[in-house]
């Protein structure tokens, strides 16, 4: 199975959330309100996509019809995370390896089980359902696909953004248009010190 892009695996990790934590699927309405979708019809997609990869089933006639697959006779995992601080979602923001706090998890929040949680600052991955002050799971890895979202340090700071490889081109490429790409000079620093791997969002 391909990997979940980051507004899926946030839309299953709401329908995961809802149905665990309050007992009942959410309708499309509320999972385009709660994921940033501009309407049911975008919500009816995205969840017509993790059905068909096998995620959640859907009841059809039902408003509530929406339930995950594979929880029930399987017991989880339980990670325990480490904070180490905060990475930019907007320009890059110097690192802080600090350990912040620690967090227990069900591993079924990440498509990776992760190294360390970062503090997203900034909106410029909103498009990609990553928001200002979220926690973005981060499994450590110094390389990655062309089109992975990546934890990168450049020139001492770090930055979450999409990678994109075009020949020996590297860019970072924000998911919010307010915000132009990072082009990446040979003469720069530059590192890949990770692979987003979900997050979480703390009420």
């Amino acid at each position: 199975m391909s990997p979940l892009s980051p507004r899926r695996a946030a839309i299953l990790r709401y329908i995961r959330d809802q149905v665990n934590g309050h007992g009942q699927a959410p309708s499309l309405a509320e999972i385009a309100a709660a994921c940033g979708l501009a309407s049911r019809g975008a919500a009816r997609k995205h969840v017509l996509a993790l059905s068909e990869a096998g995620l959640i089933e859907v009841a059809a006639g039902q408003a509530r019809g929406i339930r995950p697959v594979g929880q029930l006779g399987r017991a989880s995992e339980v990670l325990q995370v480490p904070i180490l601080g905060r990475v930019a979602a907007g320009a890059p923001i110097g690192a802080d390896a600090e350990l912040v706090d620690t967090l227990v998890l069900d591993e079924r929040l990440f498509s990776l089980s992760p190294d360390y949680l970062l503090r997203v600052q900034g909106d410029s991955m909103i498009d990609d359902g990553i928001l200002d002050g979220d926690l973005v799971g981060v499994r450590r890895s110094s390389d990655a696909r062309n089109g992975q979202t990546v934890v990168a340090r450049l020139d001492g700071e770090l930055t979450i953004k999409r990678l994109s490889r075009s020949g020996t081109q590297l860019r970072l490429l924000p998911r919010n248009p307010a915000y132009a790409p990072i082009e990446v000079r040979h003469d720069q620093d530059f590192a890949i010190e990770g692979v987003f791997c979900g997050l979480v969002r703390r009420g």
